[in-house]
């Protein structure tokens, strides 16, 4: 006599590590194998831990299948349970061994809730509370898979819809694009979010007009790193501005900033910029003395291709370049999520520039992990960044173009920094 349900419990060898450590892709894995096997899916939910492992689960109208991954180790436990026989575990089974690319496999089938261990007794619906539908429930799957940006002690998720937008590993990082529910599209580079449509707003304005409103005299401009657009589209509202050059190392940042986020890069394609797909750390090496009224070092987080963007050397490039009134301003990490790589930019800023010239400033941004990011604006002939602002003319520039962040009352506030990070800028 058949039972009421099959079970069978999988163990996968040999595994692809990258795929048993990406959520989307094991997601979309087991949603596959669910609907090979004919069953009907109602929910999936993914989580990935740190710093390796996946563990999620489809629930079906006929039961679940569930995986948790070891990557480290190429090894999968997932459990494939049916109800009846009108859905297949073994299809299940079949498709997620060639999905995860596993050398071998081992499974268990039982048998659950014997028939003849079992007395049907007659239920009474109307005093459950509720009467039996006339006809079959429409479902409807509701996808729970979250993109997680983090260290070894902290971390941000953020939920997405599944499936990737963008996805390609290029000779520098890995560059994707995801659709969030509460954010929107978002780029994420090796693992880290880089802007979402949402709130790329509060990174891009406090980063340019923040400097760029305490000089009004900005003509040339350099942007190294910024392949989203957003730096340069902020620049460009400055009518001053005669020339722009953007050096991106990764061109799959552009491509796919300019398919995805065409709010953000639509100024990729002003004629006053100048797009050079090369290493930004050699593009200064080689540029003339005092080229560059302002230069913005728009980079990712110091790991990979950016590194060297946190470094003295690249920093007395900058200060080089700049013309005797000229000012750079740097994406100078999170005071709470990366206070090692903060502390020592603004150290050695203040080793090039002076500390009289150097000032880091805040922004919060909600889909960076802890929120509260920094910047650091330094200048060559002593320009002050609060001093040197001219009220008026920042809030009227702020109406003009219907910013969404940046005010006149945000720019000086900026600057008014909590006492432990005063605390932790201090010098030994």
């Amino acid at each position: 006599m058949k039972p009421l349900g099959r079970h069978i419990l999988v163990e996968f060898y040999g595994c692809s590590a990258e795929i048993l450590n990406d959520v989307p892709r094991i997601e979309s894995s087991m949603l596959e194998a669910a609907e090979k096997a004919g069953a009907t899916i109602i929910n999936s939910v993914f989580h990935h831990f740190s710093p390796f492992g996946v563990s999620g689960v489809v629930v079906i109208q006929e039961s679940h299948l569930a995986i948790h991954t070891w990557p480290e180790y190429g090894y999968a436990a997932v459990d494939l349970f049916t109800c009846g026989y009108t859905v297949n575990p073994w299809v299940s089974y079949a498709s997620l061994k060639t999905a995860f690319q596993a050398e071998h496999g081992s499974a268990i089938e039982l048998n659950r809730g014997q028939l003849e261990l079992l007395e049907k007794t007659d239920v009474d619906l109307a005093n459950m509370g509720h009467t039996a539908p006339r006809t079959p429930p429409q479902t409807k799957h509701n996808r729970s898979v979250w993109f997680t940006d983090k260290d070894e002690n902290i971390a941000l998720s953020i939920r997405h819809k599944g499936d990737r937008l963008f996805k390609e590993k290029s000779p520098y990082q890995l560059v994707e694009v995801f659709d969030t529910y509460k954010y929107g599209k978002m780029l994420t580079v090796d693992k880290m979010v880089m802007c979402s449509e949402k709130d790329e707003t509060s990174y891009h304005e406090m980063i340019i007009h923040v400097p760029m409103m305490v000089n009004p005299d900005v003509k040339k401009v350099l942007v190294i790193g910024g392949g989203d657009g957003g730096s340069v589209r902020e620049i460009l509202k400055h009518d001053t501005v005669e020339s722009v050059t953007m050096v991106e190392i990764d061109e799959a940042v552009v491509r796919a900033s300019r398919e995805f986020l065409p709010a953000l890069s639509y100024a990729l394609d002003d004629p006053k910029l100048t797009l050079i797909i090369d290493d930004g750390i050699e593009y200064l090496k080689s540029a003339p003395d005092e080229s560059f009224d302002f230069i913005v070092i728009d980079s990712s987080d110091p790991v990979g291709p950016s590194v060297g963007l946190f470094s003295a050397a690249f920093y007395d490039d900058v200060f080089r370049c700049l013309t005797p009134t000229g000012m750079m301003c740097a994406q100078s990490e999170s005071p709470r999520f990366n206070q090692t790589a903060f502390v020592d930019l603004s150290h050695c800023l203040q080793d090039i520039f002076g500390p009289q010239n150097v000032h880091p400033y805040l922004v919060f941004i909600q889909t960076y992990p802890t929120g509260m990011w920094s910047f650091t604006y330094g200048t060559k002939a002593g320009i002050h960044p609060v001093d040197g602002l001219d009220i008026e003319a920042a809030e009227r520039f702020a109406k003009t173009h219907d910013l969404q962040y940046y005010n006149s009352d945000v720019h000086p506030a900026a600057f008014c920094l909590p006492t432990f990070i005063q605390k932790m800028l201090v010098r030994p």
